[in-house]
């Protein structure tokens, strides 16, 4: 098993035991017969090394993050790009799938959270967790993480409907942070 090019940083096995995952700094995600070694798919999709992987409780989905702020969403059969979210890793699914957690930059936590199971996820928090930043962020950083942020949302970028979810949360939460801002000068 030494298809990748760089350093493997992180490690997964699906629930059923049938397929070994590898996410490495050549920005590539691999998935292994865990039995046999055999190559089955590679996810080409991120820009920056890959920082950390998660799997799904059904073993469907697969959650994987790079050192840019990106976390793609993966189908684990056909490896189609599902969705395209904002978080670092750590990446954690909650037992029952309803939940994805990743690391925010600044010690911040992102709870990205289903509804129902057909559903794509939404951000849910406190307007500094949906924009990734510390509650004193200097409002300039605030700012540019906000503008981070709506980039990677941006309708005419992407164009899923858990995107245009997230920009609305993205710019409630903004608004939340200059309303705050005016109240406290």
């Amino acid at each position: 098993m030494n298809q990748h090019l760089a350093t493997v940083n992180t490690l997964a096995i699906t629930p059923d035991n049938q397929t070994l995952i590898s996410g490495s700094s050549d920005n590539k995600i691999k998935l292994w017969k865990l039995q046999t070694g055999e190559l089955r798919h590679t996810l080409k999709g991120h820009s920056t090394a890959i920082s950390a992987i998660a799997i799904h409780p059904d073993g469907k989905i697969i959650a994987s993050s790079s050192q840019d702020g990106i976390i793609n969403l993966w189908n684990i059969e056909t490896g189609e790009l599902l969705e395209t979210l904002s978080g670092f890793s750590p990446l954690a699914f909650s037992a029952d799938g309803k939940m994805l957690i990743s690391g925010g930059k600044g010690g911040t936590i992102k709870i990205w959270r289903q509804v129902q199971s057909s559903d794509n996820l939404s951000l849910t928090g406190e307007w500094w967790e949906i924009l990734g930043v510390e509650p004193k962020t200097h409002p300039q950083d605030v700012k540019l993480a906000y503008l981070r942020l709506a980039r990677l949302y941006h309708p005419d970028i992407n164009s899923s409907v858990s995107a245009k979810t997230a920009m609305q949360a993205i710019n409630e939460a903004y608004q939340k942070f200059q309303q705050q801002l005016k109240t406290h000068n």
